[in-house]
């Protein structure tokens, strides 16, 4: 069973394109087991295949936070066919890199994260069409308002892409309203690089808004261009894949509750 995941923890273990492009290019397993279950463990819930504990690539026992989180991860191995297909398991893959690569670095992860704070997908905005810019202002400017209202973090805006640098005490601002165990800061890392917008993940993360309201935030221009142009099948494909990721990430803040250290 390892041998599926173990290339999860190479390079950046919480990217789950780069994890996409690993995966795709290995032969799929043979379903080994039965059936998948839940058992109560130190520290919260293991996942067991016929009564035994499932591990990280390195060994590691993996035990997540909630039963909730621990049932879906069960479902998971269990809606697997006759080979075992690793793209289709996003949940088992988080908790990969969270066992793997989160819990003895949680501060180096979400410093990761807070990169974006620097070019944020929301400081940078359209000058037109109208329409397009009124969209973005719909989308974007409740974000950016209870930033600045509720964490205290005032951005500079752009027209453009023109980098804009941005005031350190709103990074710190915004910063410091991260969650701090493992399971929250994994999963707002692969919200913000999905969407390429800490401020959407911190908005999920704290209630503000739901998973398909930043999942179209992160989509408004993409979706512009779709009314206008049509669909790329191609681009597509890659979207409903990042979305898979998206949504399981997305389950376990929701799970997990408002972000409150």
């Amino acid at each position: 069973m390892r041998e599926l995941f173990d290339d999860v923890p190479d390079q950046s273990p919480l990217d789950p394109q780069e994890a996409v492009r690993r995966h795709i290019r290995r032969p799929q397993r043979k379903r080994f087991y039965t059936s998948a279950g839940v058992a109560e463990a130190d520290g919260g819930f293991s996942i067991t295949l016929d009564g035994k504990q499932i591990r990280s690539p390195s060994g590691k026992p993996i035990v997540v936070p909630s039963r909730a989180i621990a049932d879906a991860v069960a479902a998971e191995w269990n809606a697997q066919g006759e080979t075992i297909d690793p793209m289709t398991m996003p949940l088992t893959r988080l908790a990969n890199s969270v066992i793997e690569g989160v819990i003895e670095r949680v501060d180096e992860v979400a410093d990761d994260a807070a990169k974006f704070l620097g070019s944020d997908l929301l400081f940078y905005r359209a000058g037109h069409p109208d329409t397009l810019v009124a969209r973005e202002a719909r989308h974007w400017d409740p974000i950016l308002f209870w930033a600045a209202d509720t964490l205290g973090a005032h951005f500079v805006m752009a027209e453009g892409v023109m980098h804009v640098d941005q005031p350190e005490p709103a990074i710190k601002a915004a910063r410091a309203a991260f969650p701090t165990d493992p399971w929250s800061v994994a999963a707002l890392h692969v919200v913000t690089t999905l969407t390429g917008s800490v401020l959407l993940a911190l908005a999920l993360a704290h209630g503000v808004r739901d998973e398909d309201q930043v999942w179209a935030a992160a989509h408004v221009d993409e979706d512009w261009n779709i009314e206008k142009w049509g669909v790329d099948e191609e681009v597509a494909a890659r979207r409903a894949a990042r979305q898979v990721d998206f949504r399981a990430a997305a389950g376990v803040l929701r799970e997990l509750g408002p972000a409150a250290g």
